[in-house]
């Protein structure tokens, strides 16, 4: 008998933020923190909100360029008040 491990091309990790103190905390990301590693936001690409259409949870979309030259859609999820990384996995 064999097995194969099936991996989600897509996933979403828990990571830090440092934020812009407006009337929102959670308002604009300016320092993410993945995996230990500290990246300054340079710039921010895209915002936007999400609701779904069920559960009705809003999430604070941010497509941003990190200091590391990578660009990351991270997001803050308003029910568990928590920002989340997707992460993309390469295919095989």
């Amino acid at each position: 008998m064999t097995f194969e491990l099936i991996l989600p091309l897509m996933s979403e990790i828990r990571i830090a933020v440092i934020a812009y103190s407006g009337h929102r905390d959670e308002e604009i990301p300016r320092t993410i923190f993945l995996h230990e590693k500290k990246i300054e936001v340079l710039e921010i690409l895209k915002m936007w909100t999400e609701e779904g259409v069920k559960n009705r949870r809003r999430k604070r979309l941010f497509k941003v360029k990190g200091s590391d030259g990578f660009i990351y859609t991270i997001h803050y999820d308003e029910k568990f008040m928590e920002w989340f990384c997707k992460v993309d996995f390469p295919q095989p």
